[in-house]
Parts: C-alpha cells; sequence; structure tokens
C-alpha cells in the first residue's frame, strides 16, 4: 500500500466532500478512492470517515488524522520544491484565491502571463469572495491568496503587493442631464450607486488634501460586485464609487469620468496571504513577486493612474475649479449690488 498516496485521497475526499470529487481531481476512478480511502482505514485500525447517503462527514479520529496528513504532505511538498529549487527550476502546482471581480480583470490574465513565463508551474485559480485566515487557506489546501482589505490574521504571512483608490465616476450623459457635483453634499441630489459590502451603512467617505467629508447617500441600485455597478454607471444610471482597477479603461476612453475629482474616496491595500511556513514554497515567492510587480505597472493605485493619464486628470481638475469659481462669484455678485445700495 502506497500509504503517501492514500492520505492524499483522503485529503481530497474532505476538500471536496465526496469520492466522485477527489477521484475527479486526482484524476482516477471513484472506485480507487474509496479503495484508498478502504486501505488507509484498515491500516490505521480506525474508521475516518462517516458515510450517508447524502454527506461525508470526519469522525473525531479523522479530523486529528486529517490535520496530522495535511502537515506532512505540506511537508513533503515543501522538500521537493527546496530540491526543485536547487535545480534552479520551480515546478509544482500552486492553488491561487481571488475576489471575483478583480480576480477577472487583473489576476487571471497576470497568472497566465506567469505561467508562460514558469511552464514547469500549473496554476489553479479560484474565483471567490469572502474573507479568509490561515486555517481556510490550509483547509482548502490554498498556496496564496489574494485580498483587497487589511489582514489582522497573525497566524498568516500578509504582504501588501499593490493598492486601489477608490472614486466617484459616471457617464457625461448623466451628468449633463443631472448636473455635476461641486462639495460632497450634492450628492444627496443624485442616485448613488452603492457597493453594500465597502459602503454598507450607504456612508461614502471622501477626502482632499485639506478635509474630509462623510456623506449618507441613497439611490435606486446596489450590490456587492464591482463589476455589477460598473455595468449600471455605463448605463447612466447614476453615481457610482468603484475601484479604479475596474474603471480605468472606461476613464480613459471617456466612457466614464470622474466625479468631485478633488475629493478622492478610500484607498485600500492589495494583499498576498499564504500561510506561514517554516520554508516559503519557492513557487509561491515566484508568484508574489510576479504580482507585486504587475501591479504596479497596472493602473490600480491612483498615483500610478495619475502617473499615467495626468493631462486628463489635471484638465478635470481645472474646469471643476473654473466651475467653482464661477459660482462662487456669482453668489457674491448680488451682495455687492447690496452694499453698495446701503453704502448710498
Amino acid at each position: 500500500m502506497d500509504v503517501l498516496k492514500t492520505m492524499d485521497s483522503f485529503v481530497l475526499v474532505v476538500r471536496t466532500g465526496s469520492f466522485a470529487g477527489a477521484a475527479e481531481q486526482f484524476g482516477v476512478s471513484r472506485a480507487i478512492v474509496s479503495k484508498h480511502i478502504q486501505l488507509l482505514e484498515e491500516h490505521l485500525g480506525a474508521r475516518l470517515l462517516n458515510r450517508s447517503t447524502r454527506r461525508l462527514s470526519l469522525t473525531e479520529i479523522g479530523r486529528s488524522y486529517h490535520a496530522f496528513c495535511i502537515r506532512i504532505l505540506g511537508q513533503i511538498e515543501e522538500q521537493k520544491a527546496a530540491v526543485a529549487s536547487l535545480q534552479n527550476e520551480p515546478r509544482g502546482t500552486l492553488r491561487v484565491m481571488a475576489p471575483k471581480s478583480f480576480g477577472n480583470l487583473y489576476v487571471g490574465s497576470a497568472i497566465s502571463d506567469f505561467v508562460a513565463r514558469y511552464p514547469q508551474i500549473k496554476v489553479s485559480l479560484l474565483l471567490q469572495d469572502g474573507s479568509l485566515n490561515s486555517h481556510d487557506l490550509i483547509d482548502n489546501g490554498v498556496d496564496l491568496a489574494i485580498r483587497l482589505s487589511p489582514v489582522a490574521d497573525s497566524s498568516a504571512i500578509a504582504k501588501q503587493i499593490g493598492s486601489s483608490r477608490w472614486l466617484l465616476c459616471a457617464t457625461p450623459g448623466y451628468l449633463a442631464a443631472h448636473g455635476e457635483p461641486q462639495i460632497p453634499d450634492d450628492l444627496l441630489h443624485h442616485n448613488c450607486l452603492v457597493h453594500t459590502k465597502s459602503a454598507p451603512d450607504n456612508v461614502w467617505s471622501l477626502e482632499d488634501l485639506h478635509d474630509a467629508a462623510h456623506v449618507t447617500v441613497d439611490g435606486s441600485f446596489a450590490a456587492n460586485s464591482a463589476l455589477a455597478l460598473r455595468a449600471a454607471a455605463l448605463k447612466g444610471l447614476g453615481i457610482a464609487m468603484l475601484p479604479l482597477y475596474s474603471i480605468s479603461t472606461d476613464l480613459a476612453t471617456r466612457q466614464l469620468v470622474q466625479v468631485l475629482p478633488d475629493f478622492l474616496g478610500p484607498e485600500r491595500p492589495i494583499i498576498a496571504l499564504y500561510p506561514h511556513r517554516p520554508l516559503l514554497l519557492t513557487k509561491v515567492r515566484l508568484l508574489v513577486d510576479f504580482l507585486s510587480e504587475r501591479f504596479k505597472q497596472a493602473p490600480v493605485s491612483y498615483a500610478d493612474y495619475t502617473r499615467q493619464n495626468g493631462s486628463d486628470v489635471t484638465s478635470v481638475q481645472r474646469r471643476r475649479k473654473s466651475v467653482r469659481a464661477g459660482a462662487q462669484a456669482k453668489a457674491a455678485k448680488p451682495l455687492g449690488l447690496a452694499a453698495a445700495r446701503l453704502a448710498r
């Protein structure tokens, strides 16, 4: 009996929740996976899984042995990676998790280029929203997770590999029809498209060089997806606050324009999260370094965006200042006439 192979089968059965799912990932028949589990239970002299017609569940001994298998198989993988690194040819399989919107727009393309550079490394990309901790990473066999928010879990290693600024935007057509906000409070009179996860209380936080503003907005459409809100904004439905990574192309082509460009939304980190291990796998380090370099080049941070589109941003800000100055002069004119009359 190949103990390591049966341990692999056991871990895959727990991860997928079925013999069929494990067989598909292992590339063997369901009968072989079932035989592996039977041999392993006979070898240990204990039942590892409770089987029913609907689901599989771990026994108490099974939970303990599953943790043991994860640890042992991880150490074996690390040693294999160490040997591969001595040969200066990284190889093996990486399981990567990323948020759906950011994964579709940036991570998928970046990993395709990474695999082209390192053909001996295979990558499995899972797009899934939600928070993760180090136990989730290990239990799901994830080598690296991309997060778009700070990480409080001290048992995992978190490295910032970029940042993304959130901006207010709308179509030129919407602003022509409904007017362009001049100050944050003007947003109260507009249809605002809200990201329910980033602004759960419908509060948009904005800041300029000197001050911060918090505006409770309202609108006809809200979603937990940046891509869904982008689609609504492109249809001229209203003003949205969206991460720059999702709208940089739209801003460059003027399908969307920045609203209140003197005021910026929050800047959030792009985090690479991976389990704490005595020996960092070479393939993980290579991918983290690759993504860090890629996200520096992509317009996901506002600093990068303004460097690449400096003239457009400056012209928008000048137009805003001109409109604001005109409004202030118009407001001041009646006061000047009244003062002149009083002086007489």
